[in-house]
Parts: structure tokens; C-alpha cells; sequence
């Protein structure tokens, strides 16, 4: 081989000490798709996604189905009941009422592009539904759960919660005053938990603050703007299309993941400098994420500001959960993470923002 034609074009890999050597033509070919950690998370991600792209990209978690009972008359009640679409896909959880209960008309069912909608008329009999139990069959073979609002003819109403665990629940005689609030602080923990965009995005402002009073200011800013959009948009004064909202909190996600990356090189960037205005501009963005999570179940205009309080809190108690266990684990493990290797620090922004990429192709691609 003619050593000349490899003189002078020497790169040094992300691992040192290694250094390679390379023609002059391969050079810039690195350069051009390994140039830069941006282009090498996007080049991962779109690997990814040629391997294991699925039909679609689901934005946090199962969308829970809905069950509305309205008493329309003494024992008559017409019947909402919502089960959301999964990859084009109705979820296999049916509702299955008292064997007592008649149809009063023909169902009706509309398909919509999130989920499928029927609606019943009933009657249930002399002795109504109080006492009496609602099944769902096949629930216990999905991770979704199923909302479900009762509202009787004196105002009076039962809000409830059914997982796969239990499927079913048994129609109240008189409703408990704390189950809303407890149905719904429940939803709004569960959501953010299961948020994994949501979590890897708070995941990358950790290692982007450095100092406790910086750390609160940046999580306070995240949670007061996504709180604001949350409000607004499940009171309808704000809406956006899911689609694109998804897509750019995984763009988010991307970018904070990018900026953790650039931390060491570039410590007097806005991202360094001012966390807490990325933290809160992108929050609003993800308060419509967590807005899609309630409004998505169906509920009741006249019912949503009251589940918005308690769903609110759920996912700020989630949220500042999440935030003090990674701390405590951040901290307790503070020894063993100094010993390792010095190019180490890039493995979990590189997860991150890798995971990121993938999510920012296939929803994009799923428009």
C-alpha cells in the first residue's frame, strides 16, 4: 500500500487513545455523516427505525376507553361507551351490561380515527342499575384501563376507574364524595409514569443542571408552563392536532439531549445559562401531551374542570417523584459513577437522545 496517499489525514475516535488513519476521500465522508453528535444520533435513530419501525408511533401510553351512563328517565339511561384504536386496531375490551338490561333502539357505532364510539339506549328494569355489576370482558388482556361516569337523574353522579386487574366494578346506590378525586389524582399519576417521552425530557434537564437552586428553578419553570397549556387546552381554549405535538416534544427531547452533549464543550450556551427558559418553553408543548391524556378519555365538558384538578396534581406528583428518586439514585451512586471511564458521560445523553431520533422519524412518519 502507498503510505503517502494516508499521510497527513488522521482522526482521533470519541475513545481514546486510539487514532485511525484514513484516505483522504473517507475523511470526508466521515465528516459528513459522524461530524457532529447530532448527525450521529439521527444516523442511529433512522437504523433503528429501517429495523424495528412499527405501523405507528403511539405518543406516551394506551389511551384509556370510556364508559358514560346517563338516566334519562326513572331506570332508562343512554350509554356512551368509547374504546380506543390501537395501530388501526379496536382493543379487544367489550362492554357487557346486566343480563336484565334491554335495548330501548339499535345501537349506533362511528368509527373515528382515535378510537370507536357507541351509543345505547336502555332500559334496566324496575330496579335500575344500582347494585348491579358491568363487566369487561378482555380488559384483563390489555395494559389499558377503562373511565367510567355515571350520572343519575337528582345531578348525582359515580366516577370510577377499572383496571385489568378487576374488570369490572358494581353500579353504587349513592356515590362516594372523594371517588372523583381519587379516579382521577390516580389517572394523572399513572399518565406521567407512564409517559416515557415525558420522563426521558425531565431525565435530560437533570444532566444538563448543575446546582440544587438551578435544578428547582428549571423543574418549577417545566411545571408551571406545562400546567398553563394543560389548563388551556382541556378547557378548549387551546387546540392542537396530537399529531405534531408529539412530534415536537420527541424533538424536545432531542434537542435537550444534543445540548447535554454540548455541555462540556460549550458551557456558555443559552441552554447552560438559562435552563429554565428551555424548560419552559418546551413545557408548554408538553402540557398539550398530558391535555391529550384526559380530553382522549371522552369526558364531559361540565365534568373536565373539576377531574382537571385532581388529574393535574396526580401528574405533578408523578413528576416530582420521578425528580427526587433519579436525585437520590444520581447522588447514592455519585462514587462508583466517578471511577468509570472518562467518555462514559455520553452513553446516557446518547440513549437518550438516540431513543429521541427514533420516536421524532416514526411519528413524523406516521402523519
Amino acid at each position: 500500500m502507498n503510505r503517502s496517499v494516508l499521510k497527513g489525514h488522521s482522526f482521533s475516535c470519541a475513545v481514546k487513545p486510539f487514532n485511525f488513519v484514513v484516505p483522504s476521500g473517507l475523511q470526508s465522508a466521515r465528516d459528513l455523516l459522524f461530524g457532529t453528535p447530532l448527525c450521529r444520533l439521527v444516523l442511529i435513530a433512522l437504523l433503528l427505525a429501517l429495523l424495528f419501525a412499527p405501523p405507528a408511533a403511539w405518543s406516551h401510553e394506551v389511551r384509556p376507553a370510556y364508559l358514560e351512563i346517563k338516566e334519562t328517565a326513572p331506570n332508562q339511561f343512554s350509554i356512551l361507551w368509547r374504546t380506543p384504536m390501537l395501530a388501526g386496531m379496536r382493543l379487544p375490551i367489550v362492554l357487557q351490561l346486566p343480563d336484565d338490561v334491554k335495548n330501548l333502539k339499535e345501537p349506533t357505532v362511528q368509527e373515528l380515527t382515535d378510537s370507536l364510539v357507541e351509543r345505547r339506549w336502555i332500559d334496566a328494569g324496575p330496579n335500575g342499575l344500582a347494585g348491579k355489576r358491568i363487566e369487561f370482558p378482555g380488559l384483563q388482556m390489555t395494559i389499558s384501563d377503562v373511565l367510567v361516569r355515571i350520572e343519575r337523574l337528582d345531578g348525582s353522579t359515580q366516577v370510577t376507574r377499572v383496571t385489568s386487574s378487576d374488570p369490572g366494578f358494581v353500579v353504587e346506590a349513592a356515590p362516594q364524595r372523594m371517588e372523583v378525586a381519587r379516579t382521577y389524582l390516580v389517572l394523572g399519576f399513572q399518565h406521567i409514569l407512564t409517559g416515557v417521552d415525558h420522563l426521558l425530557f425531565v431525565s435530560g434537564l437533570l444532566l444538563l443542571v448543575s446546582g440544587f437552586t438551578r435544578l428547582i428553578q428549571t423543574v418549577s419553570a417545566f411545571t408551571l408552563s406545562h400546567t398553563v397549556t394543560l389548563t388551556l387546552a382541556t378547557l378548549g381554549f387551546v387546540h392542537v392536532p396530537p399529531a405534531p405535538v408529539e412530534a415536537v416534544i420527541a424533538l424536545s427531547i432531542l434537542f435537550v439531549a444534543y445540548e447535554v452533549l454540548r455541555k462540556h464543550k460549550n458551557p456558555s450556551g443559552l441552554a447552560q445559562r438559562k435552563p429554565w427558559l428551555v424548560a419552559f418553553t418546551f413545557g408548554l408543548l408538553h402540557g398539550l401531551g398530558f391535555a391529550g391524556g384526559l380530553s382522549a378519555a371522552g369526558l364531559p365538558v361540565g365534568h373536565i374542570p373539576l377531574a382537571l384538578g385532581f388529574f393535574s396534581a396526580g401528574v405533578e406528583v408523578g413528576h416530582f417523584s420521578f425528580v427526587t428518586l433519579a436525585v437520590a439514585l444520581m447522588a447514592a451512586t455519585r462514587r462508583w459513577t466517578a471511577k468509570l471511564p472518562e467518555w462514559s458521560w455520553h452513553v446516557p445523553p446518547y440513549a437518550i437522545g438516540t431513543t429521541a431520533s427514533y420516536w421524532l422519524i416514526a411519528r413524523l412518519g406516521a402523519f
